[in-house]
């Protein structure tokens, strides 16, 4: 039942509310970890651990550790206790223990507060074992190998009034399987949202990283660009389609808020054709029903009296567009399109819209070379970090927060959640 190399058990309480087993090993001969010459066995001392839990319950261990004495008249140690990988010196939870919540924190929805309380010890006592455990897989070198397609984004692990210190970079690894999906794995995470923060992270990186990089998946943010044109000379840089089909979005809201404004005088209302039809407008025409379609034409015609909200629809429709279409050299061809003709339109807010999509030209046509790498998998971290952070009720410790987002969202690769052989 115990299950551990070198140990027997020699007791067993089982209570209510806790599992109790005493164990201890055998009655080999030692020699002394100084010198090495045989030690005298001075007895046993007690040593209680707590375990992984079992059959539903928390587990006690009680190890009778063996003590020794060395009567080496030249030797500097005197006296000393056996050791064993299961547990540590003065530890207060076994090695089983810890990689087994680093497992659930890994794979389930759980807190540590929560995997405390079924090891039956504090929260403090648990947090320090596990990011004692936890961090030796962080200065793992092979935890960084093989990353091909490389993505970055910001987001907000803290609210703050400081805006300096709200906002952190974080890395990402969306390299495709030999199936061709994305498995993204959380690589790090860096204070800060700034070209600068990615690009001292990428000087930190092992020295195979960075050529192994071939695609750098980025938002249209110029700090990350230049990161990775100074950090990733050899990687192509995509800009990813979530991000420029965003762009089309807000130039479309901009225009209908201009026209409800010049056409009614105030913001939108209810009962105002185009705020009726805000979320329509947004939706892939492909997508709308015959009497949405209906509904569409009817706002328009009542409140877009210069057409310029339908055009501007057509516009978002067709940068949509590229990124659906069966062939890559199709979507392409629009692509290339829209960059020829969107900056000559006379609404301003798609001409603004298609400069913007000039100066990142080579990034917006990158993805039809690179087989449609896109952030995606970035966003997918995201929401696990969000939901990681809902679930702690909030971080105000930046080390504690990296760890626990890397545990939550950086996959099993970089992990050694097994601490303790079985036999």
């Amino acid at each position: 039942m115990f299950a551990i190399d070198g140990f027997h058990v020699t007791g067993v309480v089982a209570r209510a509310d806790v599992l109790v087993l005493d164990i201890e090993t055998g009655h080999d001969a030692v020699g002394c970890p100084g010198c090495g010459v045989l030690a005298e066995g001075r007895g046993r001392r007690v040593h209680e651990l707590a375990d992984a839990p079992a059959f539903g319950l928390p587990v006690r261990v009680r190890w009778s550790k063996r003590l020794w004495r060395c009567h080496e008249g030249g030797c500097s140690v005197r006296t000393f206790s056996e050791t064993h990988p299961f547990a540590m010196a003065r530890a207060k939870v076994t090695a089983r223990a810890v990689g087994w919540a680093v497992g659930m924190l890994q794979t389930d929805d759980t807190t540590v507060a929560a995997l405390a309380r079924r090891l039956r010890v504090g929260w403090h006592t648990l947090w320090r074992a596990i990011a004692q455990h936890a961090g030796d897989g962080l200065d793992d070198p092979d935890r960084l190998g093989g990353v091909v397609t490389l993505g970055v984004d910001e987001h907000i692990w803290k609210p703050s009034r400081r805006g300096y210190d709200r906002a952190v970079t974080s890395m990402v690894d969306l390299t495709r399987d030999e199936h061709g999906q994305v498995r993204a794995r959380l690589l790090d995470v860096v204070p800060g949202r700034s070209g600068t923060a990615y690009a001292a992270w990428l000087r930190t990186t092992p020295e195979g990283f960075v050529p192994t990089v071939e695609h750098a998946a980025l938002d249209p943010f110029r700090g990350y660009a230049n990161a990775i044109r100074d950090e990733l000379p050899d990687a192509v840089a995509v800009l990813d389609a979530f991000h420029v089909v965003r762009l089309g979005v807000k130039a479309l809201d901009e225009v209908r808020q201009r026209v409800q404004q010049d056409t009614l005088g105030h913001r939108g209302r209810k009962g105002d054709p185009l705020y009726a039809i805000r979320g329509l407008l947004r939706h892939g025409a492909e997508h709308l029903t015959e009497r949405q379609h209906a509904r569409l034409r009817a706002a328009l015609v009542a409140g877009d009296p210069t057409c310029e909200v339908e055009i501007a629809w057509h516009c978002y429709q067709q940068l949509r567009s590229v990124y659906h279409q069966d062939r890559a050299a199709d979507g392409r061809l629009i692509a290339e399109q829209i960059l020829d003709g969107f900056h000559t339109c006379p609404i301003p807010e798609i001409a603004r819209l298609g400069r913007t999509l000039r100066n990142w030209r080579q990034q917006f046509l990158a993805y039809f070379d690179t087989g449609g790498v896109s952030n995606g998998g970035t966003e997918a971290i995201n929401l696990i970090i969000e939901k990681t952070r809902r679930l702690a009720h909030g971080f105000r410790n930046f080390n504690n927060y990296r760890l626990r987002i890397l545990l939550a969202a950086g996959g099993h690769k970089p992990w050694r959640t097994t601490a303790t052989p079985a036999s």
